[in-house]
């Protein structure tokens, strides 16, 4: 009788999905599974502590008493929501946005950014990104057999004694420009930035925008935090017409509308790049949910009479202030975002006991791994080890460095304040 196979030779994985590290939210979820210190309150994930505006929740509760929306949506998305799209976004970029040729909804940002890449890139091709980066961007690149090469922001000098501005982590466009090559096809641009908050110069956005119209290299603006500004921010699509034809934005519901658990996204571009995205779409999950693109849209219609956009970019950036007190009390130095939820903060002055009992998996990690896990064991505070979002090489930029999400209930924040008043028993 024939031996039987062992279910490594039955179901042998393929590559782009085998034989990955565990990654950071598996430790940190596991850290503070085990931490004596419950209940864990969790600055680290970037989802909302509270719930969307009640005008939009009313409004997807009652799309679900509609038929049509119980049932499949276009492929590219519900009229409804792409009108809604086209008229909030069109006084942005400048220019009437054409609904029906220039918008495409997917199902959250990171599947439009997947359908970018699969509508795109051929094996071989070269996209660039920025560290440090959102971890999505790896695997999604490398699904269609993209290869990835990476530009490191320069952090801020003295990040490590100092309170800095995201302003202060910078773009050497000499690196970029040697990172381009024949084969590069696309570069990823992350702006508000996750984490480090940064909102691309006007001028930044111009040296990029030149290079990818030298080199007929496209552009993916991820602009999920586009709503929460807190300095001027500059469309990578309005800088010129030419940039404008390569250039495909990025956005989010979840991350407008406080609903990161919906799902809603959408590219708007150029209609001979956005077909493409639509047709990689299609084939990747065919369309969207639609009661809450219905929701999205009506979020889209109302929300400048609720005076919903002043109103969430003044209360996030309120936030950013509360959380940010106590590290001004304890003297740690942080960078100030310039938008978006997430702030960055030096822990160089905290001193991890020596003998502290780390597991394995986490002893032969960076610094900021062994930072997030004592912050969690010991206080009782998750937050995440930006060094997740680099590359080996450059992971030394970010080692005492440690990602908060503020997006969290005043009281959370107050918790979380209250906690890390602790770690003055380790202050250097």
């Amino acid at each position: 009788m024939a031996s039987t196979p062992n279910d490594g030779e039955l179901f042998r994985p393929a590559k782009r999905v085998a034989g990955r590290k565990q990654d950071v939210w598996s430790i940190i979820n596991e850290a503070a599974t085990a931490s004596p210190v419950q209940p864990i309150i969790n600055m680290g994930q970037g989802f909302f502590g509270y719930n969307p505006p009640k005008f939009i929740t009313d409004a997807a509760k009652e799309a679900l008493d509609k038929v049509d929306c119980n049932q499949y949506s276009p492929t590219k998305g519900r009229p409804r929501l792409k009108k809604a799209i086209a008229k909030a976004y069109s006084p942005l970029f400048g220019r009437k946005v054409d609904p029906d040729t220039e918008v495409t909804i997917t199902t959250g940002a990171n599947e439009g950014m997947l359908s970018a890449f699969m509508g795109f890139i051929e094996p071989g091709d070269e996209v660039i990104i920025f560290e440090p980066f959102f971890d999505q961007y790896i695997s999604n690149i490398e699904m269609p057999g993209g290869v990835i090469r990476y530009v490191p922001l320069q952090p801020p000098k003295n990040g490590g004694t100092e309170v800095s501005s995201a302003a202060d982590w910078t773009i050497d466009i000499s690196l970029l420009e040697a990172a381009i090559n024949p084969k590069t096809k696309m570069i990823v641009i992350n702006t508000p930035h996750n984490p480090v908050g940064k909102i691309f110069s006007k001028s930044e956005l111009q040296s990029i925008g030149d290079l990818c119209v030298k080199h007929n290299i496209l552009i993916l603006s991820d602009e999920v935090y586009d709503r929460l500004p807190y300095t001027p921010f500059t469309r990578m699509a309005t800088l010129s017409p030419a940039i404008a034809a390569r250039t495909l934005t990025v956005g989010s519901a979840g991350k407008n509308f406080y609903c990161t658990g919906w799902r809603v996204g959408w590219l708007i571009g150029p209609a001979q790049l956005i077909q493409y995205v639509a047709a990689a779409h299609t084939r990747i999950c065919f369309s969207s949910v639609s009661p809450l693109q219905e929701a999205a849209a009506v979020g889209f219609e109302r929300a400048d009479e609720m005076g919903f956009w002043e109103q969430s970019r003044k209360e996030m950036q309120g936030k950013v202030e509360r959380f940010c007190a106590v590290f001004e009390e304890l003297g740690l130095p942080y960078s100030k975002p310039e938008g978006g939820y997430f702030v960055l903060a030096n822990f160089a002055r905290i001193n991890l006991p020596a003998d502290y009992n780390f597991p394995p998996h986490v002893v032969d990690r960076p610094r900021d791994f062994k930072l997030a896990w004592f912050l969690i064991m010991e206080l009782g505070v998750a937050a995440i080890p930006p060094t997740e979002f680099y590359t080996r090489e450059n992971k030394w930029m970010a080692e005492d460095w440690l990602r908060f999400a503020v997006c969290k209930e005043d009281a959370v924040l107050e918790g979380a304040k209250e906690r890390l008043m602790g770690l003055k028993a380790y202050m250097r």
